[in-house]
C-alpha cells in the first residue's frame, strides 16, 4: 500500500484511536436517534398539471385551439421529456412530464418557465377561455386523512365543523396544507317555470343582470372631512335565499316581483362533485400534508394530540374516522427493517466467535457497531433518511463490511502464531492486505453505480442502496485499517513462551489441497472460472425480472371504470354496491371511497388518478397481510361475476415510481378511426395469452351529441342569435350562474333555471319556447332542426399525436416482463404492418424498466 502504515500510525496513536472511537460511538448514536424516518425514498414527482376551460367547445375546438397552443409551447420547455394532453370538449388538461436527468434542485426553474411560456401564449387562446391554470404540486403527499361522518346535521353543518378543525390543524408547526375531500358545494337555485316568464313578456338576460346589479360589490366613495375619513357603502347586497324574492323587475312601466314568478330554494350543487365516503357513510374529508424535510413520526404525535382536543369540542354526532396514518406505517415499517438489521449484525456477530474464536470475534463484534456508527454520522451529514432502501442497504452492507475487520484480526493471528509481535503482526495486515481490500470496497461500489447514477424516477428512487453500500464499504476500510489494529493490540494474546501451533483441521486440510490442485491447473482453472462466468450470463436469460414488487402494506386498491358517459350519481351507485359488499366481509378493517375521481396521494408512489364522473376509488385496508390476500381474490371473483358492466381492478399499492397498469402499448396516429381499429387488433393479440387479464382502452368509445342546427336567417329575423339561444339552453337545463351570495366564509353561487317539471328533456326540445325581444315567443322547432352525431367524449395525446393505450393485467404469480417477452414479437410485427404515420409504442413497466 503506497503512503504511511496507516495501521502503524494508528498503534502509536492509540490515546487518539481510543478518542476517535468514543466519538464515533456517541456520535453514531445520536445521529440514529435524530435520523428522518420514512416508509420509502423521497423522489420527486417531476410531473407539473397546466389545465383551460373553454365552456361551450366542441371536442376538435378544444383540442385544437386550445389543447394544441399550449403543447406547442409546452415542447420548448428545458429538460422536458414528454407533454401528455387529456381533452375533453371544454376542458384540457396537460402533464409536463420533466426528464429524470434534471434534478429535484432544478424543478422549480423548470416549473417557473412552464407559467412562463403558457402566460406568453395566454393571449393568443380564443376569447372565453378559463385559465390556463397551473398545478405543481402534483406530487404532494397527504400522509394523514380523517374522515368526518354527521348524524343529524346538514352537509353545512358538518362542512363548517371541518372547516374549523382545518383552521385548527394549519397551525400545526409541521403541516404545510390541509385540504378538503368531498365538500359540496352549496348552490341557490331560482326555479323559473319557462310559460310564465313568456307570457309576463319578461327576458331572461334583463332579468339576471337586474339581479346581479343589485348583488354587486362596487365603491361608493370616501367622504373626507378634516376631522375623519367616511366611507359610503349602498345597501341592496342580498343576505340570504329569501332576498331574492324581493327584487323587482322592470316591465314596460310595471314592477314584477321576482318571488312570483320564480322560486327560491338552497341546496347541494348539482350534478355533485366529487364525492367522499368512509366505511360506506358519506364524509368530509380531511388530507393533510407535511412540510418539507419535516419528521413525520413528530408530525404523527402532534395531530394525535391536536384530534384528541378536537374531538372532545366536536358536536355530538360529528365524528373523526382515521382514514390514513402514515406515521404508524413508517413506524411499524422502520420497526420491522430495524429488527431485520439488529437479527442480521446478531447473527453475523455469532458466526466470527464460532469460525475465529472468542477473543479474535470479539474484536470483529466490536468494529461492527464502530463502523455501523460511522455509517450513521454521515447518512446524518448527508441527510440519507431510514426508510425501506436505506435499511435494506444497510443489510446488503452487513455481510460486506465485516469482510475487512475479519481479514485484518485473521492476518494479525497468524504473523502472531508465526512469532511476531502484535504491533509487527498489525502493520503487517496493512502493508500486504489493505490495498486489496480496498480495491474490493471499490469494485464493490463500483458495481452499485449503474443504480446510483440513473437519470430516471426510479434512479432517484433507489440511490440511497449505492449511497450507503458505498458509505458503508469505505467506513469498514478505515475502521479495519485503524480501529481494528488498536482493539486486536489490547484483546488478542500473544502465544506462551514453548507453545506449539495446532495443526490444520480437516477443512482447512482440504481447503489447501483443493488451492494447491487449483494453482497447479492454472490454465484449466482459468478456462473453467470463464466458462462458469458464460454460464452465468446465459443463465440470466432465465431469471424473472421484475421492475419493483408490490408493498407489503395491508391496503388495497380498487379501481371502477364505468363508460365514460356514465354521471356521478350511476358511480356513486356502483361505489354504494361494493360498500354494501365491503361491510360485510371479515379480512376488511375499515375503507374509504372516492366519487369521481381517485384517492389523494396518501402514498408518494401512488398512482393518482385523473378526476372523472365515470371513475370511483376504494381504498381497503386488510386486516394485515394474509388478509389483503384473501380478499384479493375474492374481490376479483366478485367485480366480475356482479360487477360486468365495470372494468374493475384490484391492486395492491406498488413500490417505486407508479406506473399503474403493468402492461400497456401505445397505438400513435393521425386519424382517431384508424387508431380505434389498431387498437382492437393490438387487444386481441394480447388477450390471446393467458397469462393477460382485464384489456381495456384508456378511451375508445365515443359518445353521442345532439346537434342544433339553427336557420340563420330566420333566427335573425325574429331578433336572436346562436349566443342568446345557447343562453337559453343552457339556462333551462344546467342552469346559469347570475350572481353569488357572499355567506360568511362561502361564495354561494345563485343559479337560475327551468323547474323540475319544466327543465328540458330531448323529447321535449322541440316545444321549447324561446322568448323574443317583443314579448312573444317561438317554438324551437320553428326554425332549427335537430340530429345526433357522434363525438369523442376525451382524446389522449403524446407530444402533440394522438394515442390510444391498451392496458391490461397479469394473471397471479406471473411476472409482467415474462408476458412483454412472450408476445412482443407478434406486437412488432402488427405495428409494421400499419400505414405510414401510424405506430406501436410499449409502455408500463417495461418502458419504466428499459
Amino acid at each position: 500500500m503506497i503512503g504511511p502504515n496507516l495501521s502503524g500510525v494508528a498503534i502509536r496513536s492509540r490515546s487518539l484511536m481510543v478518542y476517535l472511537m468514543i466519538v464515533a460511538v456517541i456520535g453514531g448514536v445520536s445521529a440514529f436517534l435524530g435520523l428522518g424516518r420514512a416508509e420509502d425514498p423521497v423522489f420527486t414527482i417531476k410531473t407539473m398539471v397546466v389545465s383551460a376551460g373553454w365552456p361551450g367547445a366542441t371536442m376538435d375546438e378544444t383540442l385544437l385551439q386550445v389543447t394544441e397552443r399550449i403543447e406547442r409551447t409546452l415542447q420548448e420547455v428545458d429538460g422536458l421529456d414528454v407533454v401528455r394532453s387529456y381533452t375533453r370538449p371544454g376542458r384540457a388538461t396537460i402533464f409536463v412530464d420533466i426528464e429524470g436527468a434534471v434534478t429535484s434542485a432544478e424543478i422549480p426553474d423548470r416549473w417557473y418557465d412552464v407559467r412562463k411560456r403558457v402566460a406568453d401564449i395566454r393571449h393568443t387562446l380564443p376569447a372565453g377561455v378559463i385559465g390556463p391554470f397551473f398545478d405543481d404540486d402534483f406530487g404532494d403527499t397527504f400522509g394523514f386523512i380523517y374522515g368526518f361522518t354527521a348524524d343529524g346535521f346538514s352537509a353545512r353543518e358538518l362542512r363548517d365543523a371541518v372547516e374549523n378543525v382545518r383552521t385548527q390543524l394549519l397551525f400545526l408547526p409541521d403541516v404545510s396544507k390541509v385540504e378538503l375531500v368531498g365538500a359540496q358545494d352549496e348552490t341557490i337555485y331560482l326555479e323559473f317555470q319557462p310559460e310564465r316568464i313568456a307570457s309576463l313578456g319578461l327576458d331572461y338576460t334583463a332579468v339576471f343582470a337586474a339581479v346581479a346589479a343589485q348583488n354587486a360589490v362596487s365603491p361608493a366613495g370616501v367622504i373626507r372631512t378634516d376631522q375623519e375619513n367616511v366611507s359610503l357603502r349602498v345597501s341592496g347586497a342580498f343576505v340570504s335565499e329569501r332576498d331574492l324574492l324581493e327584487v323587482n323587475i322592470l316591465v314596460g312601466e310595471r314592477m314584477v316581483r321576482l318571488g312570483d314568478v320564480a322560486d327560491v330554494r338552497r341546496g347541494l350543487v348539482d350534478p355533485p362533485q366529487p364525492l367522499f365516503r368512509v366505511n360506506g357513510e358519506p364524509a368530509i374529508g380531511l388530507a393533510i400534508a407535511m412540510v418539507d424535510s419535516g419528521d413525520i413520526l413528530a408530525l404523527g404525535a402532534q395531530i394525535k394530540d391536536a384530534m384528541a382536543r378536537i374531538t372532545a369540542d366536536l358536536p355530538l354526532g360529528i365524528e373523526p374516522v382515521l382514514v390514513a396514518d402514515q406515521a404508524v406505517t413508517v413506524d411499524e415499517a422502520i420497526q420491522d427493517f430495524t429488527t431485520s438489521l439488529w437479527q442480521a449484525i446478531a447473527i453475523i456477530i455469532g458466526v466470527s466467535f464460532l469460525s475465529l474464536g472468542a477473543r479474535p470475534g470479539m474484536v470483529v463484534a466490536m468494529a461492527i457497531p464502530l463502523t455501523l456508527a460511522v455509517v450513521f454520522v454521515v447518512m446524518d451529514l448527508v441527510n440519507i433518511d431510514l426508510q425501506r432502501v436505506s435499511l435494506g442497504a444497510l443489510i446488503i452492507a452487513l455481510g460486506l463490511l465485516v469482510d475487512d475487520a475479519m481479514t485484518t484480526v485473521d492476518a494479525m493471528m497468524r504473523r502472531i502464531a508465526a512469532g511476531d509481535g502484535k504491533e509487527k503482526a498489525a502493520t503487517f495486515a496493512y502493508a500486504n492486505l489493505a490495498a486489496p481490500m480496498l480495491t474490493g470496497a471499490l469494485i464493490t461500489i463500483a458495481g452499485f453505480v449503474p443504480i446510483g447514477f440513473a437519470a430516471s424516477s426510479a434512479g432517484e428512487y433507489t440511490f440511497s442502496i449505492f449511497a450507503v453500500v458505498a458509505i458503508a464499504l469505505i467506513a469498514s476500510w478505515f475502521v479495519a485499517v485503524l480501529f481494528a489494529p488498536v482493539i486486536g493490540m489490547a484483546i488478542l494474546k500473544m502465544p506462551k513462551g514453548g507453545a506449539v501451533a495446532a495443526p490444520p483441521g480437516a477443512t482447512m486440510r482440504a481447503y489447501t489441497g483443493l488451492l494447491q490442485t487449483a494453482i497447479r491447473f492454472r490454465w484449466i482453472t482459468i478456462v473453467a472460472t470463464l466458462a462458469l462466468f458464460g454460464a452465468s450470463l446465459w443463465g440470466m436469460r432465465l431469471v424473472d425480472q421484475q421492475f419493483f414488487p408490490a408493498s407489503d402494506r395491508t391496503e388495497l386498491l380498487v379501481d371502477l371504470t364505468l363508460q365514460q358517459k356514465a354521471s356521478t350519481r350511476a358511480t356513486g351507485d356502483v361505489v354504494a354496491r361494493l360498500d354494501a359488499i365491503l361491510a360485510q366481509d371479515p379480512d376488511v378493517e375499515r375503507w374509504s371511497a372516492y366519487v369521481g375521481r381517485g384517492a389523494l396521494r396518501f402514498y408518494l408512489p401512488l398512482n393518482v388518478q385523473l378526476p372523472n364522473d365515470f371513475f370511483g376509488q376504494h381504498v381497503i385496508v386488510a386486516k394485515d397481510i394474509a388478509a389483503r390476500e384473501r380478499l384479493q381474490g375474492r374481490l376479483e371473483t366478485l367485480l366480475a361475476e356482479q360487477f360486468p358492466e365495470v372494468v374493475a381492478r384490484v391492486t395492491p399499492l406498488e413500490l417505486g415510481p407508479p406506473v399503474g397498469w403493468p402492461l400497456q402499448w401505445r397505438v400513435v396516429g393521425p386519424d382517431v378511426e384508424r387508431l380505434r381499429a389498431a387498437a382492437m387488433k393490438l387487444a386481441d393479440v394480447m388477450a390471446a395469452d393467458p397469462s393477460v387479464r382485464r384489456v381495456n382502452f384508456d378511451w375508445m368509445e365515443p359518445a353521442r351529441q345532439l346537434r342544433i342546427q339553427v336557420d340563420q336567417d330566420q333566427a335573425r329575423r325574429l331578433g336572436f342569435s346562436s349566443q342568446g339561444l345557447s343562453n337559453v339552453i343552457g339556462t333551462l337545463t344546467s342552469g346559469a350562474t347570475v350572481t353569488q351570495l357572499r355567506d360568511d366564509i362561502y361564495l354561494v353561487n345563485v343559479v337560475a333555471r327551468a323547474s323540475e317539471a319544466d327543465r328540458i328533456a330531448l323529447d321535449t326540445l322541440g316545444t321549447l319556447q324561446v322568448p323574443l325581444p317583443n314579448g312573444r315567443t317561438v317554438a324551437l322547432s320553428q326554425f332549427a332542426t335537430f340530429s345526433y352525431e357522434q363525438e369523442q367524449p376525451q382524446i389522449w395525446r403524446r407530444d402533440r399525436r394522438t394515442t390510444l393505450t391498451v392496458r391490461a393485467d397479469v394473471a397471479p404469480g406471473v411476472l409482467p416482463e415474462t408476458v412483454v417477452a412472450a408476445i412482443q414479437p407478434q406486437i412488432d410485427a402488427l405495428s409494421a404492418a400499419l400505414p405510414a404515420g401510424y405506430r406501436i409504442e410499449i409502455g408500463g413497466i417495461a418502458e419504466e424498466s428499459a
